[in-house]
């Protein structure tokens, strides 16, 4: 049986889960430019990765036998940062630099300027290539890293993702665990009717992946879903997580329009406040 998160465990993800999203709030908002919904969607996904399941090491980003992680939807970037910096990768308060000339905190992740990034990302349907290089690099080095990466849902959307579902399936990449946050929604509205990539599992199995499907929410079923991903021998795995875009922040929480757009002082503080009442 796959090891299960204890309840302090999990009490603790969740205290992680909630300063990423305040971070992300607050970060966004003094930007004044950013994308809030996607970021507070993939909030939970990459609090368990970091602080549960990567092997990572924030004082050596650049260690070889390090787990790695794509954020293919590069602009969910303030969630990126907000987790290392929670994980400790550099100082929370260098979150507040988002955007800035100088800052190490790009609109999109850069791995020559930012700690712990392990691949730059922006232009969509791009980074699971990446993560393909990375994992087939570990297997014909014997090597027992992971890899895992992170796309959006209206990503699918771009043909090379699915050029790339076609090889990492053909090499049988069982080291590399992907999500999809499905959180139905995309800059334009609703990805069915932007261009539909439904049905999202059913696609992946026919292109040869183990395919889970989880609430993109639950902090256990996200850890359970990697656990059971790394039994699967000879395919990788995609883990379709249902999430809610803007997840945590009433106003946000499925409206297309926080897709790109950065609260008002008035609005953040009334959204910090939210996030600080209740419980994720």
């Amino acid at each position: 049986m796959s090891k299960l998160l204890t309840p302090e465990q999990v009490t603790g993800l969740k205290k992680h889960a909630a300063a990423i999203r305040h971070n992300i709030i607050e970060m966004i908002t003094k930007a004044n430019s950013g994308h809030p919904g996607g970021s507070l969607s993939a909030t939970d996904i990459l609090t368990v990765l970091y602080f549960a399941e990567m092997k990572v090491d924030p004082t050596e980003p650049r260690q070889a036998g390090r787990d790695r992680f794509v954020l293919s939807k590069g602009h969910a970037a303030p969630a990126l940062y907000a987790t290392l910096a929670e994980r400790g990768y550099f100082p929370v308060e260098e979150l507040l630099t988002l955007r800035q000339i100088n800052s190490r905190m790009q609109g999109h992740p850069s791995m020559k300027d930012t700690p712990g990034v392990d691949m730059s990302t922006g232009s969509l349907g791009q980074g699971l290539s990446a993560a393909n290089g990375m994992a087939l690099a570990a297997k014909l080095d014997n090597k027992d890293n992971r890899v895992f990466a992170l796309l959006g849902d209206g990503e699918l959307e771009e043909g090379q993702i699915w050029e790339a579902a076609m090889l990492a399936a053909h090499y049988g990449l069982d080291n590399l665990t992907i999500f999809v946050d499905f959180n139905g929604l995309q800059i334009d509205g609703e990805i069915e009717k932007v261009m539909s990539p439904l049905p999202i599992a059913e696609k992946w199995r026919a292109f040869g992946w183990n395919v889970l499907e989880i609430d993109g929410h639950d902090l256990e079923a996200i850890f359970a879903a990697i656990q059971s991903a790394k039994q699967v021998k000879g395919q990788p795995t995609v883990i379709v997580a249902k999430t809610v875009k803007g997840k945590g922040v009433c106003d946000m929480e499925n409206v297309a329009d926080w897709h790109g757009k950065a609260p008002s002082p008035e609005q953040c503080q009334a959204y910090l406040a939210e996030l600080d009442a209740c419980e994720i």
